[in-house]
């Protein structure tokens, strides 16, 4: 999803969005030949995430700006560590600092959390996944942040699996209709390859989804217990998700039951940003 085209999008829209008519106070106070040399340091460890979207909020900016890159994405740093040098004129370096370290604190918050996450359950078979719940416009920066921080991506969108939750199969109940019939019916519609998923929330709803074949049931907000049966009654015929409030003091726990991935909104929804500075030094010419 993290194409240079879609980069160079969203990262547009950010730099337009912070300085629509230009950076005015760069403009009138900055001398237009001034140089400048600024580090990005990390004030506390973390997993790194966003580098190419870090610089190519300078680049758009100003061509002239280099920007050099030190830690890869998904590399774990220290604090006190210096994870990018940009130079280049001072003007741009000014004017894109706010976007470029907004997008890179957001993107290495989100990839440190998820990174918390996946060491809880390193000693199971689980993954874990990030889920829909994600800052609109900004998914594709938030999902590979997820992957850096060695998490696993949901569905993308809408349009690329079947995912039918309690809403859905409550319209089907409404209307009298079977779930397994339902299921059954939308499968024989859909090309071989999509996926498809059915939320339940309670034991008893396993076995209508389960005899329409799909291939992963979710069980939202199950007790460990519960959720330990589900896997039992599952059998192996789909992939069990576990999903609903799923916290880094709970996620062992819910992992140690067997359940093979785990779903949770607050890697991309509950993330802080990470705390990085953009230290700037001017250099003024003078004839």
């Amino acid at each position: 999803m993290l194409t240079p085209r879609v980069i160079e999008r969203i990262v547009e829209a950010a730099l337009d969005e912070d300085a629509p008519w230009g950076d005015i106070t760069s403009e009138t106070l900055i001398p237009e030949d001034a140089i400048a040399r600024a580090e990005l340091t990390s004030r506390e460890p973390g997993v790194f995430s966003g580098g190419e979207v870090f610089a190519t909020a300078f680049r758009l900016t100003d061509p002239a700006i280099h920007v050099d890159v030190r830690y890869a994405d998904g590399e774990a740093f220290a604090a006190r560590r210096t994870l990018a040098v940009v130079s280049g004129p001072a003007r741009a370096v000014l004017t894109a600092e706010r976007v470029g370290l907004n997008f890179v604190q957001r993107m290495s918050g989100v990839a440190t959390l998820t990174a918390r996450y996946v060491a809880e359950v390193a000693h199971t078979g689980a993954r874990i996944a990030d889920t829909r719940k994600t800052t609109p416009l900004l998914r594709a920066f938030e999902r590979h942040a997820v992957r850096c921080g060695g998490g696993h991506n949901h569905r993308t969108s809408l349009s690329d699996a079947v995912m039918a939750k309690d809403n859905h199969l409550a319209v089907l109940k409404d209307r009298g209709v079977s779930v397994t019939a339902a299921l059954n019916g939308a499968i024989a519609r859909l090309p071989h390859t999509t996926h498809v998923e059915v939320e339940v929330d309670r034991l008893d709803q396993i076995d209508a989804v389960l005899a329409a074949g799909v291939d992963t049931i979710m069980l939202d907000n199950f007790s460990l217990d519960d959720l330990r049966a589900g896997v039992r009654r599952i059998g192996g015929g789909a992939t069990v998700e576990a999903s609903g409030g799923i916290s880094l003091e709970s996620v062992r726990a819910v992992a140690e039951t067997g359940v093979d991935v785990i779903s949770v909104g607050a890697l991309t929804h509950s993330a802080r940003a990470l705390d990085l500075g953009l230290d700037i030094r001017v250099d003024v010419h003078e004839e």
